[in-house]
């Protein structure tokens, strides 16, 4: 009778992952634990210079590397750090080398970095404030005229977009532009792949979308890329919302047009959107960003605040524009907004900006060059303080090599979908590999049994674990798994930098002295966590130390949250 009602159980559990994954699709590379990823926007310096400019302020001593110490001083624990193609078609020998530098210096401090392919008014060809596609996308065809105008209500502007999603852009010998884009981010990820610091990489940030016919051509262009960035790499995909985001926009902007955009491979991919102000302010500012969060509903992508921050925008002479004196970011005003991020289950998030040249608007600096030292401003206090009080500070070291599963708390949003929602933030950070594994999944020798709030299991070896997406990490441990005699050592090299949290089969940890010390309840938690992910990180293992019930406290407010959504369907 135990053994059938322990076969019941474990043959439910593996049901519960198994729909999750099935309905939605996993990011990997997260940081382990019940919390979104939160860090800045940051900007480079040879990396964000217009294609012939010269006049560009000479950055900071050591720019890049005190900016990642002060980022990881801070608790922060990731950087979307942002590059112009046209930088690099001006000068590739100093835009690597930047580039370079950026991943030895996050890899130094513990902090991720997501490197996205940044756009700002199109590109300096058609306007000097612009920033993006290089000249030679324009060089080859007479429709662009320099100096026409990149802004989204521009025509020269929309003359070039609507050729870039038709795919007729082409350089000045001939060369396909989606073509030649991919090789450009090709170089990109063959330079950083490898190292530990490198979450992920965005596909081309905020693209101008102008007729209704051009969010599918945008899902074939994403689409695309995606495809040629996964032959080299496994780690996350970003991409983008369109601009601009007017609800009142001819182009229909809608939770099914929008979902038009996402890639048609999904594994491992997030859709970054920009939220400048409290998303409950007004009936404008919640109708927005309940449209991205249905518009997650639908596809099953994990949503990215890329950029966030506090901005107020008046009309002027009948176009709404940012008023610098009424956007004052406040702890008040980045408690809402961080709160409304973590209420809506979130996958991460990244405040705008962390840049050594003055902006117009005073929060838009969360740093500051001082005579060639790198100052941080008040808002950085502020974003430290506000990300800590709503999230809580991490327990991973800051040189952690970061598990690829998490668990994430379930949205407390209302109004949703809370199905879909509360899948999509159970399982991001869940592998690719663990996903197909566990869809395919069958009953293994483990058997589980519910006793009050424990969950028992008998003393059969868990399948083994794998690498999972193949990830190529850099793996710096001193101590195998096995070599623990107590979980307290164990937890204590774990938050002191002497191992990494990695990834590893329960076998290996099996017949060590601080499993076989560990209480029942501890060990149950831990053959829990080997079974929803076929393998363990040192960091689960923590957790189920410092609560036994963890995996089965989130088990079943997964089993709550899906029966809410089916009473409400």
């Amino acid at each position: 009778m135990i053994l059938t009602s322990s076969l019941i159980i474990l043959s439910l559990l593996i049901a519960i992952f198994t729909t999750a994954t099935l309905n939605s699709y996993a990011l990997t590379n997260q940081p382990t634990g019940n919390q979104a990823i939160n860090g800045v926007v940051m900007k480079g310096a040879f990396v964000n210079m217009k294609q012939h400019d010269n006049g560009s302020p000479q950055a900071p001593s050591n720019y890049i590397e005190d900016s990642f110490k002060k980022i990881s001083g801070a608790g922060l624990d990731h950087a979307r750090f942002l590059f112009y193609w046209e930088a690099y078609e001006r000068d590739p020998k100093a835009f690597m080398k930047e580039i370079e530098s950026v991943a030895n210096a996050a890899d130094k401090y513990g902090v991720k970095v997501i490197y996205d392919n940044h756009q700002w008014h199109t590109s300096s060809w058609l306007e000097d404030k612009g920033t993006g596609f290089p000249w030679s996308m324009f060089q080859g065809s007479s429709k662009y005229s320099r100096g026409g105008g990149g802004n989204t209500a521009d025509k020269a502007a929309q003359v070039f977009w609507a050729d870039w999603w038709n795919r007729s852009v082409k350089d000045n010998q001939g060369n396909d532009g989606w073509t030649l884009m991919s090789e450009f981010l090709k170089k990109i990820v063959l330079t950083v792949d490898n190292h530990p610091s490198t979450l992920g990489y965005e596909i081309l940030s905020e693209p101008h979308a102008d007729k209704i016919d051009q969010w599918s051509k945008i899902g074939q262009f994403n689409s695309f890329i995606t495809e040629k960035l996964r032959n080299i790499t496994s780690k996350a995909i970003v991409y983008s919302m369109n601009i601009p985001v007017d609800l009142n926009s001819p182009i229909n902007i809608s939770p099914e047009n929008l979902a038009k955009m996402a890639p048609s491979n999904k594994e491992n991919i997030a859709f970054k959107i920009s939220v400048y102000g409290v998303p409950n302010r007004d009936a404008y500012q919640k109708q927005r960003f309940d449209l991205f969060l249905k518009t997650r509903d639908l596809t099953g992508v994990p949503l990215y605040i890329g950029e966030w921050n506090n901005v107020v925008r008046t009309r002027d002479g009948g176009i709404f524009k940012i008023n610098p004196g009424q956007s004052e970011f406040t702890k008040s005003n980045a408690a809402q907004i961080l709160g409304a991020f973590k209420k809506a289950g979130v996958w991460g998030t990244a405040f705008w900006k962390w840049d050594y040249r003055d902006a117009d608007t005073t929060s838009f600096n969360l740093a500051s060059d001082s005579s060639g030292k790198l100052v941080p401003t008040k808002y950085f206090g502020i974003l430290k303080d506000t990300v800590e009080t709503i999230y809580g500070s991490s327990s991973l070291p800051e040189n952690s090599n970061t598990s690829i599963r998490s668990f994430t708390n379930a949205p407390e949003a209302s109004g949703l979908n809370a199905s879909s929602m509360s899948t999509d933030n159970y399982t991001a950070g869940m592998s690719t590999s663990n996903v197909k594994s566990n869809s395919e999944a069958t009953t293994t020798s483990n058997m589980v049994t519910n006793t009050g709030n424990t969950l028992a299991s008998n003393n059969t070896q868990s399948s083994s674990g794998h690498q999972a997406n193949n990830l190529q990490t850099t793996n710096t441990n001193t101590k195998s798994p096995g070599s623990y005699d107590t979980l307290n050592d164990l937890v204590h090299d774990l938050k002191n930098h002497v191992i990494i949290n990695e990834e590893f089969p329960l076998s290996a940890f099996w017949d060590s002295g601080a499993y076989k010390g560990a209480d029942k309840q501890t060990q149950d938690c831990i053959h829990l966590a080997a079974e929803i992910g076929k393998s363990l990180t040192y960091r689960e293992i923590v957790h189920c130390v410092e609560d036994a019930n963890y995996f089965a406290n989130k088990i079943s407010l997964k089993n709550d949250n899906n029966n809410v959504a089916n009473t409400g369907n």
